[in-house]
């Protein structure tokens, strides 16, 4: 049974949920490795995204050379979304792309990619809320943000939000109540949770940020996202 045909039946198996795995390279013999996709069943990102268990991929290393990730679109058709491109860009390997519905293949490999600030769908790690601001700290600033390892999964993240240390750790600095906003501040809300678990941009009245579930906008800065919002930071131009 060749490569093709076990990631098929994977992405059968896992269907309506996003199956993941990875191609090795063993002995010269390509194999399917099948990981496991650590986004719940009941998570409204099942059908969206995946998050593959950083144990596997160890596991697969011991086994062979990694040489592409391999995962289904359950409902969608097997060509790279948005976050897929984005994801691949982070890496050096390519990907594949099934369909377990009209078991038809697609193919990507990193190209140079950037996603827009505005309209980019939400996956988690790789275009969420703290991605947005980092992209725009670099695109439009010229300042590159450190970024930090987040949580394995959004709901271990929304448990025990960590955008205050990260934010300070990041070189920004809280203002005090009296200080005015300016362009390119960071505000830190809590969205239906609890803690401060969304980041978003200041930027002439409004704000530019990346909701959960939605596509990254730019909006105004209305009464309920000023309600929601518990601190406001600057960068340090010394950094």
């Amino acid at each position: 049974m060749g490569w093709r045909v076990k990631a098929l039946q994977h992405a059968k198996e896992e269907d309506p949920k996003e199956s993941v795995g990875l191609l090795l390279n063993v002995k010269g013999k390509k194999v399917y490795y099948p990981c496991r996709n650590l986004v719940s069943d009941s998570s409204i990102y099942s059908q969206q995204c995946f998050i593959l268990d950083p144990q596997d991929y160890v596991k697969a290393e011991d086994l062979g050379q990694i040489v592409s990730v391999i995962h289904s679109h359950p409902t969608t058709p097997a060509v790279a979304s948005e976050a897929d491109r984005v994801s691949c860009e982070a890496g050096s390997l390519p990907w594949h792309i099934v369909n377990p519905k009209t078991e038809q293949w697609g193919y990507y490999e990193p190209t140079g990619y950037k996603p827009p600030l505005k309209g980019r769908p939400w996956c988690w790690g790789v275009t969420d809320c703290w991605s947005l601001v980092r992209d725009f700290y670099e695109e439009e600033l010229g300042i590159t943000l450190r970024d930090w390892e987040r949580p394995i999964t959004p709901e271990e993240f929304l448990e025990n939000p960590i955008f205050e240390e990260c934010t300070k750790a990041a070189g920004f600095y809280l203002l005090k109540p009296d200080e005015k906003l300016e362009n390119g501040d960071v505000l830190l809300m809590s969205i239906m949770g609890k803690g401060l678990n969304h980041a978003a941009i200041f930027l002439n009245g409004e704000v530019l940020h990346h909701l959960a579930d939605r596509l990254s906008c730019q909006e105004p800065y209305s009464e309920w996202l000023l309600k929601c919002t518990g601190g406001r930071y600057r960068y340090a131009q010394d950094n």
